[in-house]
């Protein structure tokens, strides 16, 4: 009886959504562009004048729609926030920046979830 309760209530979270899933990274990086909705390199340093620069991520344990942002900063400045829907249980997804020649030194990407919790950060550094 007590295996039945015991599976009874496991049921139940793994069923009631926001209980029993939740949100993670399984994946993420940075790369130079995305083919076949996947990231064709991984890089952390990167030499000042490069254009675009993309963030790829995996998120898994979406029990329902949801989304994640991609924030991009320059230092402690926030210079871009993406809003990115999460649609599956298993959900790749991107964003990109366009990287000014001028904007040399420490990056980083934060990975959140649609209530602000970090879930991962990406570093990388812009070469002059």
């Amino acid at each position: 009886m007590k295996r039945i309760s015991l599976l009874l209530s496991l049921l139940v979270v793994l069923t009631v959504p926001g209980l029993g899933w939740a949100l993670e990274v399984s994946e993420a990086s940075l790369t130079t562009a995305i083919q076949d909705r996947m990231p064709v390199d991984q890089v952390e340093t990167l030499p000042a004048g490069v254009a675009t620069l993309y963030c790829f991520s995996r998120i898994v344990g979406a029990a329902e729609e949801t989304m994640v942002q991609h924030v991009w900063f320059w230092g402690e400045a926030e210079m871009a926030r993406v809003e990115l829907p999460v649609r599956s249980i298993n959900w790749r997804t991107w964003s990109s920046k366009r990287i000014q020649a001028d904007w040399t030194g420490s990056w980083r990407v934060e990975i959140q979830d649609q209530f602000g919790e970090v879930l991962t950060t990406l570093p990388f550094d812009v070469n002059e």
